[in-house]
This record gives C-alpha cells, structure tokens and sequence, in this order.
C-alpha cells in the first residue's frame, strides 16, 4: 500500500485517538484498549514498509503518548513492588537479552584475556590485583589458609563493606553506558581481566579447587549481576547511539529509565551476595559438597530468573517482544 493510502485510511482513527486522549471527559476504558491495540498493529506496518517516514514518527510518539496516559490513570496496586520482580523486570531482560548477551561477551572475553596475560607475565598478577593482595595471599596459601582473606575482617562490618561496593561498581557499570556504551565496555573488560588473573593464580599455586568452591559461593550471584549491570549500560548507551524513530533526546531518556530499572532491581542480588561472603564464604570447614550445592543453586537461580521466566511469560503472553520499556 502506497503511504499516501495508508494515512488516507487510517487518519480519522488517529484523529480520534488525539481526541480521546486530549479530552478530560470520561473514557470508555474498551474503546481506548481496542484503538490502542490498532494504533500499536498501524505503527508495526507503519515500521515495515515506512521505517524513515514522518507519519512511522507520529505513530510512535502517538504509541508512547497514549501507553503514558493508560499507565499514568491506572491504579497501583498494593503489590507494586512484587510486580516489579516478578514481571516488569523479567521483561525487560527479555526485551534487551541481546544487551546483555553482549555483556556476557565482553566479560567472558576479557576474563580469558586476564587469565592468558597472568600466564604469560609472572607480574601480571601483580599489576591487575595489587602487591599488597598478592603477598597476603602467597602468605595466607605458606600457612595452610590460602583464602584466609576472606575472614581478615568483621562479619558485620564486611557485610555493608562489600555490599556496598558491588552496588556502586554496578551503577557506575551502568552510569558509563551514557559514554556511548564504551565506558561500559572498560567496565566490563576491567573486572573480567581481574577475575581471569586471580583464577589463574590460584591455578598457578594449584589451588583452583579450592578457589572455586570458595568464592564462588558468593561469586555467582555477584559475578552474573555485574555483567547484567554492564547489560543496563549497554541498553543506555545503544539507546543514544540508535535512536529509531525518536529522537536522540527522548531515546536516551527511555534507555536511561530502563537500564536504571535493572540496577535498581539487582539490588536485593547484591545484598545477598554480600551476605553469602561475609558469613557463609569464610566457613571454610563446611563440606565440598555443601559448597557447589550453593554455588549451582545460585547459577541455577540466576539462569531461571534471567533467561528462563522471562521467556516463559512471553510465552504465555504476558507481554510481547515489542511492548514500549
């Protein structure tokens, strides 16, 4: 269909919709829902065969102006705060999986770099970790405590220390992303070097083992909520860099608002795994077995939360790949 038919044919259903939505009299909740339901339907045809085309842009700031309205009227329940977590957070890892796939990436990346350069370079380790970590564990591993660090410092005081800090390398993880995503990037690549050179150094004093079924405790769930963090930037940075049909402006604001809802919500991850170092990590006694039956119940919450649930509430229809975030 020509573009000139399209708008002929369809302009009196956008007309009203501006009315309805301009007018402070009484709406009938059915009718707005059914010409919602064709603007988003004209607005995907309008993307298919007009993506340039001023009238793609009109529909979807119409799309946003009307989807602003319907939410800004809707009463909030008392369960808010659970929908949060249990859906709107969910869609937007389903909505921007390929944000934080990108993430994952980058850090996996990065961490093999860490671990190849430490095997490489004996002073590596040394440069990425610190002199000072390094020789407090080459004397913890000669006393038969090699991960002793970890029990160096006060449960209580370790707790709001550690939490603390992964919640602020998590924002600004995300707060770099407004450097056109490359900020974000550093972000990531810097803490995957980190975490490759210190495995590899336990490796090196063949203590992988032991390593792994001791940090990792806690490392899981930290681990993942960094790398989607680093997703969060990512989605703020691409939203300035491809902006769409909207403008650059008003793409960036939208980006923003998402990725800061995905640090907000990985919050409660962060206070776990804060909990899980600074009481559970330096239980060094407890059985190997107990150990990675905590650190893959972690991955296997993780995964389910991140990519398993997501996806099944788009299967079921909850919401759809091409909602407004």
């Amino acid at each position: 269909m020509r573009e000139s038919a399209f708008v002929k044919a369809n302009i009196s259903k956008w007309e009203e919709f501006e009315r309805q939505i301009s007018s402070k009299a009484r709406k009938d909740p059915d009718r707005l829902a059914s010409l919602f339901i064709q603007l988003t339907d004209d607005l995907a045809y309008a993307k298919t065969h007009y993506p340039k085309s001023d009238i793609t842009v009109y529909l979807n700031n119409l799309s946003t102006k009307v989807h602003q309205y319907i939410y800004k009227n809707k009463k909030q329940s008392s369960g808010r705060f659970v929908r949060f977590w249990q859906v709107e957070l969910p869609e937007i890892f389903w909505v921007h999986r390929k944000a934080f796939g990108y993430s994952l990436i980058i850090f996996l990346l990065s961490s093999i770099i860490g671990a190849f350069s430490a095997a490489q370079d004996d002073t590596f380790v040394r440069l990425i970790l610190g002199d000072n970590y390094v020789n407090r564990t080459l004397v913890n591993i000669e006393s038969g405590n090699p991960l002793g660090i970890y029990d160096s410092m006060g449960q209580t005081d370790m707790f709001f220390a550690i939490t603390f800090n992964n919640i602020r390398v998590s924002f600004m993880a995300f707060a770099a992303g407004i450097l056109a995503s490359v900020g974000t990037g550093f972000m990531l690549f810097k803490n995957g070097v980190m975490l490759g050179s210190f495995q590899y150094f336990f490796y090196q004093k063949g203590l992988l083992l032991t390593s792994v079924l001791t940090i990792w405790i806690h490392g899981t769930i930290e681990i993942i909520s960094i790398v989607m963090a680093g997703g969060a930037g990512l989605i703020m940075g691409n939203s300035m860099l491809f902006p769409g049909t909207y403008s650059r402006l008003e793409s960036l604001k939208k980006g923003a608002l998402t990725g800061a809802k995905v640090v907000l919500g990985l919050v409660p991850m962060f206070i776990i795994a804060g909990f899980l170092e600074s009481f559970v990590t330096r239980l060094f006694g407890m059985p190997s077995a107990l150990k990675a039956t905590i650190i893959l119940g972690s991955l296997a919450f993780m995964v389910y939360y991140i990519i398993i649930y997501p996806r099944k509430l788009f299967k079921n229809g909850v919401y759809t790949a091409d909602r407004i975030l």
